[in-house]
This record gives C-alpha cells, sequence and structure tokens, in this order.
C-alpha cells in the first residue's frame, strides 16, 4: 500500500542513487560489478533452483521424505505466491539508473529476493533441525539470512530494483520461510519422533 501510494518514491530514490556517483556510474572499483554479479545469480532461477533440488535430493537421501516434499511445498508455493504479488502490483522497474544486469518482467516485490530468502532459509532450517547443537543451528541459519540478504542487496546496487521492492521481497520470503517451517516441519517432526 504504501508503495501504490507513493510513500516510498524519495526513499527508494534515495537509496537507488546511493550507490552511484554523480554520473550514475556504480561507487566502487570494476571488479565490483562482476562479485556484485555473481552474488545476484545465487538469486536467479538457475542456481537457486539447483541449490534447491540438491538440498530436497539430500534430504530423500537421508530418508527425510516428508521434510524433502515440505521442503519443496514451501518453494513451489513460495514461488507462485511472489509472482502472484508481483503481477497484481505491475511496478515498473528504476529506470533513473542504467542497469548492470538483465531483467524482465514487475518489479514489485524483487522475485530474487523473496525467492532467495524462501529457498535458503527453508534450506537452513531444515538441515539446521538435524543438529542437536545450538551453535551449528544458529550458524546455518544466520549464513542463509546474511546469504539472502547480500542477493537483495545487490538488486538495488545493480539498478535493477528500488528499494522498498528488495525490503517487501526479503521479508516476505523470510517470513514464508519461518512460517512454513513452524507450520510444516515441527508437526512432522513431532508425528515422525512419535512413529
Amino acid at each position: 500500500m504504501l508503495v501504490a501510494a507513493g510513500h516510498t518514491d524519495a526513499i527508494d530514490r534515495m537509496g537507488l542513487l546511493f550507490w552511484r556517483d554523480g554520473a550514475l556510474a556504480p561507487r566502487g572499483p570494476e571488479k565490483l560489478a562482476e562479485m556484485v554479479r555473481d552474488v545476484t545469480a545465487l538469486g536467479g532461477v538457475f542456481l537457486r533452483n539447483l541449490f534447491a533440488l540438491a538440498a530436497a535430493a539430500a534430504l530423500l537421501l537421508m530418508r527425510l521424505r516428508r521434510e524433502a516434499a515440505f521442503f519443496v511445498l514451501t518453494v513451489v508455493l513460495g514461488w507462485i505466491v511472489n509472482t502472484g504479488i508481483k503481477h497484481i502490483a505491475a511496478r515498473a522497474r528504476p529506470e533513473i539508473v542504467p542497469h548492470l544486469t538483465e531483467a524482465a518482467g514487475p518489479s514489485f516485490p524483487s522475485g530474487h529476493s523473496f525467492n532467495a530468502a524462501v529457498v535458503y532459509i527453508a534450506m537452513a532450517l531444515a538441515f539446521a533441525a538435524l543438529s542437536s547443537r545450538r551453535s551449528v543451528r544458529l550458524t546455518v541459519i544466520g549464513a542463509a539470512v546474511l546469504g539472502s540478504l547480500a542477493i537483495a542487496w545487490s538488486r538495488v546496487w545493480l539498478g535493477v530494483h528500488w528499494p522498498s521492492d528488495v525490503l517487501a521481497g526479503w521479508f516476505g520470503g523470510a517470513a514464508w520461510a519461518f512460517t512454513a517451517s513452524a507450520l510444516l516441519h515441527r508437526p512432522a517432526r513431532g508425528h515422525s519422533g512419535a512413529a
């Protein structure tokens, strides 16, 4: 509602221009652009889905069929929800700075941010639950949170999303992953323990 009413316009513009110099070129050394494109690729369709398939396969190999099914369900339904919101909002991508990578489709919410948060955080939650050590669980989940945040930030730095796109996308995806874990994984684990 804030985006549709234009209440984020000033912050979006400032957040997008923060990473650019007066000539609208990205700040930092030339190698930084290549590194940021590598980070953003982790949230792209190919690598994100490759990691998701590998995680589902690993869960299946560990004979955790229910957890694998819930993980796949979380990822697929998350993708459907994000795509639906994108088409409802139909926000145009920013044009005030040059795009440093290819991007298509509506801008809000960021699909890279939403889906990366869903996949990496849901994956971390699934595997962290296998450890009895709290430090291991926190490290795995923390790495997924930080990694997905880096992917979200990369979309703004590359000029293909407004900051509000990535904030909405990341918070939406993270909420989706944590909620799915609470609703699906824990009852399944309790059911497996009772069996």
